[in-house]
């Protein structure tokens, strides 16, 4: 007598191409990137025109619109990204910007003849409802987050000598020091 066939499990889709599980592109993260990318729109656009129509009516306001372009620019694609790399390079662009807004913000207040026209980050981002003045803040809480996700994944994740030993058997009783594979084709040779 046969035992009953049973039905085979089903097999599980294959995981999408979306953001992975340790990227800076879930939940909350998408709206940053998008905020981001908006304001790097922006302010290219703000600038190029600023620049190609009246760049001598304030050099430096236009010229600080361009540089507040290139770090929108950066902390959009390095928050889309989302690596490790990535990362880091996006905490030090949130950082640039917001010491940015804050010292532009701060200089186009005390000396406003150097401002004739607005930039992105003068009066502390007040043209754009202060969005440029919160929107580092946001973004370096955000990227403070997964730092601390990935410390605590890495911290928690055994090492392969302890899965090694914790999967029936230590260093000393395994012959093959290439790891549990060996010891895995080995146990299964010696159940049959």
């Amino acid at each position: 007598m046969s035992e009953p066939a049973t039905p085979p499990e089903p097999a599980t889709p294959p995981e999408p191409a979306t953001a992975r599980p340790d990227s800076t592109r879930t939940g909350p993260g998408r709206l940053l990137i998008a905020v981001y990318g908006l304001f790097a729109l922006s302010a290219s656009a703000r600038a190029a025109v600023q620049i190609a129509t009246k760049f001598s009516h304030a050099p430096v306001a236009y010229l600080l619109s361009a540089f507040a372009a290139a770090v929108y620019i950066l902390a959009t694609v390095t928050l889309a990204n989302g690596s490790p790399a990535a990362r880091r390079i996006a905490v030090v662009s949130c950082s640039v910007e917001l010491a940015g807004v804050l010292a532009v913000g701060t200089w186009s207040l005390a000396d406003p003849a150097t401002f004739p026209d607005a930039t992105v980050w003068s009066g502390y981002g007040s043209g754009y409802g202060f969005v440029p003045l919160v929107l580092p803040v946001f973004g370096l809480l955000w990227l403070r987050r997964w730092t601390k996700r990935a410390r605590t994944q890495r911290t928690s994740m055994p090492s392969a000598g302890d899965a090694d030993e914790t999967a029936g058997g230590g260093a000393d009783d395994n012959p093959h020091p290439q790891g549990s594979r060996f010891r895995f084709a080995r146990s299964a040779r010696d159940a049959e």
